[in-house]
């Protein structure tokens, strides 16, 4: 309604000039005028076009208001809200949007600025962009929101979001706006599809953890990256089975070596990997195509080049020359791991599962480092820093929460703990079965001898006569936990977004309360790594 007065009035605006020139026209020629009647033919002609006006307005106004049957859709598309500044924050939820679109999940990129609390709770779901600008202000074009929404705690339950945030580390208030919008997201009943991506001065690994966001929230896991960052060279030095005949997907040990010698990272970074295709898979696409892996393109085979990339369909290549394929390949998205050592252990430590496709194949990047990948044969892997994920000063306690493979980031965590002589340490950690599942048993019963682990409370989903997840070791343990966030601990939880992670989020919420556990996320005390 609103809008119809506001577009009334547009119309009046306009016309009012109009009429205005007209009557100093008629002015002009008024002693000239004499009336004649034009006759009947004339005053029909000129009725029929006044009509034919008349109902082209009135159609041109029916089909706007008219639904479409695009409407519905665009109204369930993925809302992506934006708030740029200089033009950087535009441009990557145009991309984002661009790549949802193309993995076929509908996307309506909005600016932030034209949006209320009211659009955002009929969204279900919304994609956060937004910059930093000055000491910690907001964009010029989401100033208005800010005052608008920010001030006061809205109503935002059903609303399910994620969160990109850009700023420069040089500004005391780093990403300032981005983690106010958070906070009040959280504040209103808001959550998180998956924990927030803050982006320091545009660095790349930051936001190829957001596109890795994108592929999981799309479905589409082999979503190409924006931008091809190098790799470096390493070499699978140890693969070992650590939980033979469980119930779930075969986990592995794994250690890598880089060719240059150089081991550099701080725990809680995280290892991308390239994934490869299995030999036998490419060759047989050769086979089909009629392609010779030995043809060199580039620096490289042509077999080693569709091994790292995107497989056309046969058809879609025929009549192309190898230099032509090799031009048009798309290379494979990266994977993400938590890495569970520090430099000092003399390698780089991953605990992997090896995830199966519905038809028996294995995963893309699991595939490839758990049972294609020979022993010695090149890996290629980058380091991405992680600072939201470090260990908190040796002096503070500190809770370790995680299942499955998130292990191995709180191992890591554990060991530069250890390494900094730190001894106030409570694992919990859950998995399906004792006898199979206890990942790395012996090194942290051992630590717990020794008085690094002051405590060990494990959770065994598939044991038969007491079968128990995490979260309700958090919540039997309720009294303890407070004792200790009370003496200074810090929470880092590690392990799978999807059950994990807002399970124990929300045991620890009704431990704590969700003021306390907020104010301990905007402190640093409380940080995840979540997949």
């Amino acid at each position: 309604m609103a809008a119809s007065r506001g577009e009334a009035l547009g119309h009046a605006l306009v016309l009012l000039p109009l009429l205005a020139l007209a009557a100093w026209l008629f002015s002009l020629h008024a002693g000239a005028l004499q009336w004649r009647d034009p006759g009947a033919r004339r005053w029909l002609e000129a009725s029929a076009s006044v009509l034919a006006w008349l109902a082209l307005i009135a159609a041109l106004h029916w089909h706007r208001r008219k639904p479409h049957a695009n409407d519905a859709a665009s109204a369930d598309a993925l809302l992506i809200a934006c708030a740029s500044q200089t033009g950087f924050a535009a441009q990557l939820a145009s991309q984002t949007a661009e790549s949802l679109r193309t993995a076929g999940m509908p996307a309506r990129l909005v600016p932030l600025g034209t949006l209320d609390e009211a659009a955002l709770r009929s969204a279900g779901r919304a994609l956060f962009i937004v910059s930093t600008t000055g000491e910690g202000d907001a964009p010029d074009e989401a100033a208005a929101f800010e005052r608008g929404c920010l001030s006061h705690i809205g109503n935002l339950a059903g609303l399910r979001y994620g969160l990109l945030a850009l700023g420069d580390s040089d500004y005391a208030d780093f990403c300032g706006f981005g983690r106010r919008l958070r906070h009040w997201l959280a504040q209103s009943g808001a959550q998180p599809l998956f924990d927030p991506v803050e982006v320091d001065n545009g660095d790349a690994g930051a936001l190829r953890h957001w596109q890795h966001h994108l592929a999981m929230l799309s479905g589409a896991t082999e979503m190409p990256d924006w931008q091809r960052a190098p790799y470096g060279i390493w070499r699978l030095a140890e693969r070992r089975l650590l939980n033979p005949g469980s119930l779930g997907g075969p986990c592995f040990h794994l250690a890598l070596r880089p060719e240059d010698g150089a081991l550099a990272w701080e725990a809680g970074d995280i290892a991308e990997i390239e994934p490869r295709h299995a030999a036998d898979t490419v060759c047989r696409w050769l086979a089909a195509t009629g392609f010779d892996g030995t043809t060199v393109a580039g620096n490289e085979t042509l077999l080693d080049r569709l091994a790292r990339s995107h497989l056309p369909e046969p058809a879609d290549v025929a009549g192309l020359d190898a230099a032509s394929l090799a031009a048009q390949l798309q290379a494979l998205p990266h994977r993400e791991y938590s890495i569970a050592s520090i430099p000092a252990d003399g390698a780089l430590h991953l605990l992997v599962r090896r995830m199966q496709h519905g038809d028996g194949r294995a995963g893309l990047g699991s595939g490839w480092l758990t049972q294609h990948a020979q022993l010695a044969s090149p890996i290629a892997l980058r380091i991405r820093a992680n600072p939201s994920f470090r260990p908190p000063a040796a002096e503070l306690p500190l809770i370790l929460i995680g299942n499955g493979t998130g292990l191995a980031g709180l191992r890591a965590l554990l060991k530069a703990r250890i390494a900094a002589g730190a001894r106030r340490h409570w694992l919990l950690f859950g998995e399906r079965q004792p006898d199979r599942d206890f990942f790395h048993r012996d090194e942290l019963e051992r630590w717990q001898r020794e008085g690094w682990l002051e405590r060990l409370d494990l959770a065994w989903s598939r044991e038969p006569a007491a079968p128990v997840y995490v979260q309700q070791r958090v919540r039997e343990s309720a009294a303890l936990l407070r004792s200790w966030v009370e003496q200074g601990a810090a929470i880092r939880v590690c392990g799978s977004l999807a059950g994990m992670a807002p399970a124990v989020d929300e045991a620890l919420r009704e431990v704590l309360g969700d003021e306390r556990l907020e104010q301990m996320r905007m402190d640093g005390r409380y940080r995840r790594d979540v997949y």
